[in-house]
């Protein structure tokens, strides 16, 4: 009995590889129910489509990535306007087919040619994209590979500066709270990228909208939730001590309202909380230009706060170096009281 020979298909090329992408992309859009069938062929195309893509950036394993393959890859989902709709067709995707595309989505980002990053480039000529994405933390079924795909795209300062200073931005003072514990913490993750990746950037951001940004984040740190208070005060220490926001941080330990937030928190329930808050109020205590305001405030309050921080202490190698800050806080506190009842 003789068998036929069967010749191995051909690999697709990146050209046939986008073209089949974004026609079973399209075909996504459907109208009416008799047309389910159709959606659920499709549905299937797009993964089937989606697993050749990842394939040919990454490997199957067996067999490493083309190089040359995977730039033309790249360029040619930019040309055709695949990223558009990769992003707008997410919510339509199934699970299989969203995991492909994160994990295809840093590739694709990260391609460049003479210093010309194709896909970052197309975003750029296109920044409602990262809007659309930002929204899309109130659908929490794709919400973390929204978060993701985003995360992605703050690496690069155009398209950070770009979500820093959109509307959109706001909306991340809502999303870290979310009741959804997974998302709060996912979208928690972005908004520290926005505050933490690029200084410069995040620098001219907060002298341009300081009052804006500080009230919100007022809202933050004396949130009732505890995760919420937590993370959004060592977010605080982690940009506000930056380098590059030192005129920012000068600005905001004059501020009387912001004190009496540290204060607050020095007294939670939770020692985590107290220690990070410290680590903030001794700046102000710190400072060598201190308002009167704040002087008064801290000599009328002398008592309880060096009370406070006697009881304050934390384990480990860090404790020496802690003590030492802290005695020297107390010695300052305790000299500005002084001076302020010799004062009177």
């Amino acid at each position: 009995m003789s068998f036929p020979f069967f010749k191995p298909s051909r690999p697709k090329t990146p050209q046939e590889v986008t073209k089949a992408i974004k026609d079973s992309l399209m075909a996504l859009d459907i109208k009416t129910i008799s047309e389910v069938k159709s959606l659920e062929k499709a549905m299937e195309e797009v993964e089937k489509n989606f697993v050749a893509m990842r394939c040919m950036l990454s490997g199957d394993g067996e067999i490493e990535p083309n190089v040359d393959q995977v730039l033309q890859l790249a360029l040619e989902i930019s040309k055709e306007d695949v990223i558009s709709l990769l992003i707008h067709k997410l919510p339509d995707l199934g699970w299989e087919a969203r995991k492909d595309l994160v994990h295809c989505w840093s590739i694709l980002l990260k391609q460049q040619m003479d210093s010309r990053y194709f896909c970052v480039e197309y975003i750029e000529n296109h920044m409602e994209l990262l809007d659309f994405l930002v929204a899309c933390y109130d659908n929490k079924e794709i919400a973390l590979h929204c978060g993701n795909m985003l995360r992605e795209c703050i690496k690069f300062p155009t398209l950070a500066q770009y979500m820093l200073n959109s509307g959109s931005f706001v909306l991340f003072f809502k999303f870290v709270e979310l009741p959804t514990f997974d998302v709060a913490s996912d979208a928690f993750s972005t908004f520290k990228d926005l505050l933490t990746k690029h200084g410069t950037l995040v620098s001219e951001y907060l002298t341009a909208h300081y009052d804006e940004f500080f009230d919100m984040y007022e809202k933050l740190l004396t949130s009732s939730n505890y995760v919420t208070r937590r993370q959004s005060l060592k977010l605080l220490s982690d940009f506000l001590l930056e380098p590059p926001n030192s005129n920012i941080m000068k600005r905001y330990i004059l501020e009387v309202r912001f004190l009496k937030i540290m204060m607050t928190l020095l007294k939670d329930s939770s020692k985590n909380i107290q220690i990070s808050a410290f680590h903030i109020f001794k700046v102000f205590v710190a400072n060598p230009n201190k308002p009167r305001e704040i002087k008064i405030i801290l000599a009328k309050n002398h008592e309880k706060l060096v009370d406070l921080l006697r009881n304050l202490s934390v384990r480990g190698s860090e404790d020496e170096e802690f003590e030492e800050e802290k005695e020297l806080i107390i010695k300052e506190i305790e000299l500005v009281s002084r001076l302020q009842i010799l004062k009177c």
